[in-house]
């Protein structure tokens, strides 16, 4: 076990779960106002994505961004912010005999303008999906190709932010690795091992123990489930040595039919990593496990 645990905590994705929970964050201020909860909780990292205030549908608007960011630096200057770049490569396959003609859900677009709110607002942590993905159970890829994860890096090295690198497969985890050989992640590399996104990696505990052995020698990692097994993810990732993840993107209940908010689910995680022995990072913690340089 490590004897501090990074927390962090993802605080609303783009899924759709608007009209699953009577209160997640969509706005730029409900947004920052649960991240600074989660934070206030024990979070030394938070995860954000951004929604259309108007539909509440994800949304890669610039403007959002910073407007979140904004108000999380005005009222926290330490927690570290993490901002998705997963966002811009969605493909929604035609039906029947046209799978070309793409869907209205579509949302394709090159590593540069993927990464113009990491460009201009220079988190300390952006995200970098490391493959494609066959996404849920209906016509939706996810497609990020070993050239235009390439050219991400090398992006977002050149803006003097780190990726974080999730895994939601095997596959993904072998041309992270591979990014590591050919010297375009700078040391530590930070993996993020996602279990239970159809039809990625399965979640139990053989699936996360064989990805964790197969990590490089130097990896700083976490590891979340989504639903009902985010805590018992929870438990497993700091029992092998990692740092964990919660949250609302992932999770939507605190326990069965009690709806979560993303202050409750940090509290939970706290109590669970001083429960078995250790303790939880502050955000200048993970700076250093991680070799941040504070913004």
């Amino acid at each position: 076990m490590n004897p501090k645990v990074i927390i962090t905590c993802a605080i609303t994705g783009a899924g759709d779960t608007v009209d699953k929970h009577p209160a997640i964050p969509v706005t730029p201020e409900q947004i920052a106002n649960s991240a600074l909860e989660a934070a206030s909780a024990g979070a030394s990292i938070v995860h954000c994505h951004v929604r259309n205030p108007e539909t509440g549908k994800g949304s890669r608007d610039v403007n959002l961004y910073r407007e979140v960011v904004e108000r999380i630096r005005a009222k926290n200057t330490e927690v570290v912010i993490n901002l998705t770049a997963g966002m811009g490569g969605d493909v929604e396959i035609g039906k029947g005999e046209e799978p070309g003609s793409f869907g209205p859900e579509t949302d394709l677009v090159g590593p540069v303008e993927r990464l113009l709110h990491v460009e201009e607002l220079r988190p300390e942590i952006c995200t970098l999906d490391c493959g494609s993905l066959n996404f849920g159970d209906g016509d939706t890829i996810v497609v990020q190709t070993p050239n235009q994860l390439r050219t991400q890096a090398k992006l977002i090295r050149s803006y003097g932010v780190k990726p974080e690198m999730e895994i939601f497969d095997s596959g993904n985890l072998w041309f992270a690795k591979q990014m590591c050989s050919e010297e375009l992640i700078d040391e530590p590399p930070m993996f993020q091992l996602c279990l239970g996104i159809p039809w990625g990696a399965p979640v139990n505990p053989q699936t996360m123990g064989y990805m964790v052995s197969q990590l490089p020698d130097n990896a700083v990692w976490a590891g979340f489930g989504i639903g009902r097994f985010q805590f018992p993810m929870v438990a497993q990732a700091m029992l092998l040595g990692g740092h964990v993840r919660v949250g609302l993107e992932d999770n939507l209940y605190l326990e069965k039919g009690v709806y979560a908010s993303n202050g409750t689910l940090t509290e939970k995680a706290v109590t669970v990593i001083e429960t078995l022995g250790s303790a939880v990072a502050s955000p200048d913690d993970a700076r250093e496990i991680l070799s941040l340089k504070k913004r």
